[in-house]
C-alpha cells in the first residue's frame, strides 16, 4: 500500500482543528504550553485504548464512560499534573468536559479528557477555567494548530511528536494524523503515555475500535523505555468521515487498507517515542524474523529492547552480542535458540556478530562505528519459522537517572 507523508499532524485530515496554550498548571514554567484542545467539525466515530496499570488516571475513567456510544467531538489534554490518585479527580475531569462543551457548543459527553504529569498531586479547576476558553478561541485547522497542541502535551520530551500520511480508500484520498508525548514511564502493554489520532476516513465505531485494538499489540505494546507502565497511557482516535469514502462497516479490503495505514503511522510514532526516551542517545529497533510463531517473535524482540544490560552496552557503543542472546534466552516460550543469528546495523554499516547462537568473527572497530549512529537496528533471525515482529527501545544513560532523580523539582 502506498502512503504519502503530509504536513499538518492532527489537523491534516479534513474537519479537525487544534490549539495549545499556557493556562497555569505548570506554574513554574510560564513559557510552556500546558493545555491542548482538539476539536472536530462533526461528531466523530471514536475509540480508545488505555493503560493496563491497575492505578489509572481519573480522565481514563471519564473517557471510558463518554465512549460508551462510540462517538466524540473533542479532546482536552493537560500536562504538568496526571490527575491520578486525587480525591476530586473524576469530578474535575468531568467539569473540564463541561467547560469544553460550553466553549465549543457541544455536549460534555462528547469530550474526552486526558492528563499527564506528576502522580498524586492535588488539582483545581481554575487553570482549566482560564485555559479552555483561551484554547477554544485559538483553535486553528492548520499545521500550527497541531504543533501547538503537540507542544502542550510534552513533559520530559525533548521535541514534539506529530505525523500525518495520506492513502486511498474506496477511490478517495484519506488522511490520518497523530500527535503524541512520552519519553519515560513507557513499557510494553499499552505504552504510549499519550497519543491522539485523527482521520477523515469514514469508519463505523465498532470497526474503528477493532482496527485500533488490532494495531496496538504489534506497535505500542512493542515499545519500551524503562519497563514502567504509566498510570495514564491513552491512545484515542476520532474519525470524521469527511473524506467521503464508503463507510467501512465490515472487514473488507478497505478495512485492511485502513489497518495498514494505522500500522504505518503507529510504527513511526513508536520510533519517535523510543528514540526520545529520557536521556537516550540511541533509538534501538529490534527486528525478529523466522520465528516459530508471532507470539514468540514479539516476545523476543521486546526482550532485546528491554534488556538493561544491552541498553547500557549500546550507550557505551559496545557490540556485546552476548547480552542480546541472553535476552533471547530468558524470553518465555518453548523455542530453540540453536539457529539464532544476529546483525547490528545503522547508517554506518552492518556487522554480523552471532551465527547459530555462537560468535561470528567481526571487527570491533567497525561495530563501534555502527553503534555510533543514533538509529540502531538489531536483526535477529531465529531460523525456525515464518513469523516476524518489531520492537522499539532506547539506550540506558546516566541522564535517565538524573532526569528521574529530580522529576518533581
Amino acid at each position: 500500500m502506498q502512503y504519502k507523508e503530509v504536513e499538518g499532524g492532527i489537523c491534516a485530515p479534513k474537519g479537525f482543528a487544534a490549539a495549545g496554550v499556557h493556562c497555569g498548571i505548570r506554574a513554574n514554567h510560564s513559557e510552556k504550553y500546558d493545555l491542548a484542545l482538539i476539536k472536530a467539525d462533526v461528531r466523530c466515530a471514536a475509540a480508545g485504548v488505555y493503560t493496563t496499570n491497575k492505578v489509572c488516571g481519573a480522565p481514563i475513567k471519564v473517557d471510558r464512560a463518554h465512549l460508551t456510544d462510540g462517538y466524540a467531538q473533542a479532546i482536552v489534554v493537560n500536562s504538568g499534573n496526571a490527575n491520578t490518585c486525587a480525591a476530586n479527580g473524576v469530578a474535575l475531569a468531568e467539569e473540564c468536559c463541561e467547560l469544553v462543551g460550553k466553549a465549543l457548543g457541544i455536549a460534555a459527553e462528547d469530550v474526552l479528557p486526558s492528563s499527564t504529569g506528576v502522580i498524586g498531586q492535588p488539582m483545581v479547576i481554575d487553570p482549566f477555567a482560564r485555559g479552555i476558553p483561551a484554547a477554544a478561541a485559538k483553535l486553528a485547522a492548520d499545521a500550527q494548530g497541531s504543533t501547538d497542541a503537540a507542544t502542550a502535551i510534552m513533559t520530559t520530551d525533548t521535541h514534539k511528536k506529530e505525523y500525518a500520511i495520506q492513502f486511498e480508500l474506496g477511490g478517495k484520498t484519506c488522511t490520518v494524523g497523530a500527535i503524541g508525548k512520552g519519553s519515560g514511564m513507557i513499557a510494553p502493554n499499552m505504552a504510549t503515555m499519550l497519543a491522539f489520532y485523527t482521520t477523515d476516513a469514514a469508519v463505523c465505531p465498532a470497526l474503528l475500535e477493532k482496527a485500533l485494538k488490532t494495531v496496538v499489540p504489534g506497535t505500542y505494546n512493542q515499545m519500551s523505555v524503562d519497563l514502567d507502565t504509566s498510570t495514564n497511557d491513552t491512545l484515542i482516535i476520532m474519525a470524521s468521515g469527511l473524506a467521503g469514502n464508503p463507510e467501512i462497516t465490515e472487514e473488507n479490503a478497505d478495512y485492511n487498507a485502513f489497518v495498514a495505514a494505522l500500522t504505518a503511522i503507529a510504527e513511526h510514532m513508536c520510533a519517535e517515542h523510543a528514540g526520545d526516551g529520557e536521556g537516550a542517545t540511541h533509538l534501538i529497533t529490534c527486528e525478529v524474523t523466522h520465528a516459530p510463531d508471532l507470539k514468540t517473535a514479539r516476545a523476543v524482540s521486546r526482550s532485546v529492547v528491554c534488556s538493561n544490560l544491552f541498553k547500557a552496552a549500546v550507550f557505551g557503543r559496545d557490540a556485546n552480542w552476548g547480552r542480546i542472546l541472553c535476552a533471547i534466552g530468558y524470553t518465555p516460550g518453548d523455542f530453540s535458540i540453536d539457529k539464532v543469528c544476529v546483525w547490528l546495523s545503522s547508517a554506518a554499516g552492518k556487522v554480523y556478530v552471532c551465527e547459530n547462537a555462537a560468535y561470528h568473527p567481526y571487527s570491533e572497530e567497525e561495530a563501534a562505528k555502527v553503534l555510533a549512529e543514533h538509529d540502531i537496528l538489531v536483526k535477529v533471525d531465529m531460523g525456525t519459522g515464518d513469523a516476524s515482529a518489531k520492537a522499539w527501545g532506547c539506550d540506558l544513560t546516566y541522564d535517565y537517572v538524573k532526569i528521574n532523580g529530580d522529576y518533581r523539582t
